[in-house]
């Protein structure tokens, strides 16, 4: 699981919640350029991704993880979800702030869809 969320106290919020939901979590990044060399090593099984990061917005490493069939998350308070859902038909969203019940339940869409496949 990669995430990528540059608010601290909200990245071990979702580290705790992918745990708990029996996940392990493979890097945390809080900007574009690491989420992008995260990826330039290897595709996660899914990823939670918040759409403004420190360096920029996420949409570089989204497109990526969305051509490689990567589950997406988006964890985010700065979004549009309609042009998330156009641009990312098959990506989840919860706005920020979002229960850990709904984060959890979403984690276990994203990981049921990447079985399936």
């Amino acid at each position: 699981m990669l995430i990528a969320e540059d608010e601290l106290i909200v990245a071990l919020d979702l580290e705790a919640i992918v745990e708990e939901a029996g996940f392990e979590v493979a890097q945390t990044c809080e900007s574009l350029s690491c989420t992008q060399e995260a990826l330039d090593h290897g595709m996660p099984a899914c990823a939670i991704l918040d759409v403004r990061l420190v360096d920029g917005e996420v949409y570089p490493a989204a497109d990526r993880l969305n051509a490689a069939g990567v589950p997406i998350i988006f964890h985010s308070g700065h979004a549009d979800e309609a042009q998330l859902r156009d641009r990312y038909p098959e990506a989840q969203f919860c706005p920020k702030p979002s229960s850990p019940w709904s984060l959890r339940d979403a984690l276990q869409r994203a990981m049921t869809q990447k079985r399936a496949e």
